[in-house]
């Protein structure tokens, strides 16, 4: 039976059993967390990285950021011990034999950049194989800095951690989640675990907050694109991949990289929502179909809204796709919107969608004053 645990600070506590054989994720414990809606800020395709760790002795701490799930492999060791897909740190030990434990403040951390400044809205510690060897509690911390800064400069004593994880009992071979409530933009983090142990995974959940002046330096740019601030609000199916993988850096470079739907058995079609980063003007689009093949969409169209409640516009009709090819359209006027919807048919899938103008004077405003009351 799985056990699972609510998304709330409190988590949950105990070992998972020892590997007996079979599939290593048979016990697994894990949860629904609603705020995996979200695009994971910590993705590495969106530049993110580990920066830096007290201590990898037994694993890496880039593990972390592996997009892929954490494998077991139960006869694989090395000269430091069992290889473990994670990052985990040597055992603590005390002061002296008369006190040989690890005191209350004694812990491991490691410093993660966040591949693009956002909202944190959760926070996933996945301790998968991790069984007897995972950190007692986990507390996790963010901060603003400006820039690229180094390792040192981030640990720097003027630098302003906020908490956003408390120190919690986590579970061991498990996926811990915390709902995060700063309404703040982060652009990295700390993760400590308490005293030591192995953490396999790091997922940070939450919406992308850009730089204006960056944006507005650009002028044209992609106002869909993840890294820019666009997301997915809603998608008619995500059966074989997420459509968040339309709006994510760089082209598609297999094909589970891109958003691909089941096989329709019926007349209708398949779409995905999308809210740009703000008021823009649309004046060219990319629709990309890299390593769909048998399975890419036979016709595709963008329509364009115009606030929360306006109509939508069609600005791309229907239009007849090629396997595996990026398809350019320049638009021949300006389409004004808030958001955008682009419709398959009858099904199969894109690897990228890509739209590309500049925002408003109104839209431009807007975002400054987000981005100020988020502390940028």
């Amino acid at each position: 039976m799985t056990a699972q645990h609510p998304t709330s600070p409190a988590g949950f506590t105990g070992d998972a059993s020892p590997y007996g054989g079979g599939d290593p994720y048979a016990d697994y414990r894990t949860a629904d967390f609603a705020f995996t809606r979200y695009a994971d800020l910590a993705d590495r395709r969106l530049g993110a990285g580990v920066v830096a760790a007290n201590d990898e002795f037994f694993a890496q701490r880039e593990n972390l950021l592996v997009p892929e799930r954490a494998e077991f492999d139960p006869e694989h060791f090395g000269h430091k011990g069992k290889i473990m897909d994670g990052w985990e740190t040597r055992r603590r030990r005390g002061a002296s034999a008369g006190h040989p434990w690890p005191t209350e403040e004694d812990h491991d951390w490691a410093l993660v950049r966040l591949g693009a400044p956002g909202v944190i809205r959760g926070i996933v510690v996945d301790t998968a194989h991790f069984r007897g060897n995972y950190p007692q509690s986990v507390s996790v911390e963010g901060a603003s800095v400006a820039g690229s800064p180094s390792p040192e400069e981030l640990l720097r004593d003027d630098v302003k951690w906020t908490p956003l994880v408390p120190r919690t009992p986590v579970g061991g071979h498990a996926a811990n989640g915390f709902a995060v409530a700063a309404e703040q933009r982060f652009t990295h983090l700390r993760v400590n675990q308490h005293p030591d142990g192995g953490i396999a995974r790091l997922r940070v959940y939450g919406e992308v907050a850009p730089d204006p002046a960056w944006l507005s330096a650009l002028g044209t740019f992609d106002v869909v694109a993840l890294e820019n601030g666009g997301q997915v609000e809603d998608a008619s199916d995500r059966f074989y991949s997420p459509a968040t993988n339309t709006i994510q850096p760089g082209r598609s470079r297999k094909m589970d990289d891109g958003w691909e739907t089941r096989r329709r058995r019926d007349q209708g079609n398949d779409w995905i929502r999308y809210r740009l980063v703000e008021r823009s003007r649309i004046r060219a689009i990319e629709i990309d179909t890299a390593y769909l093949k048998g399975n890419s969409a036979g016709w595709a169209s963008v329509s364009v809204r115009d606030g929360e409640d306006g109509a939508w516009t069609e600005v791309l009709p229907r239009t007849r796709l090629q396997p595996d090819t990026n398809h350019r359209f320049v638009l021949p006027a300006a389409a004004v919107g808030t958001h955008a919807r682009v419709d398959i048919f009858p099904d199969g899938g894109i690897s990228r969608l890509r739209l590309f103008g500049s925002l408003t004077e109104e839209g431009a405003t807007r975002l400054a004053a987000r981005h100020q009351e988020l502390g940028g």
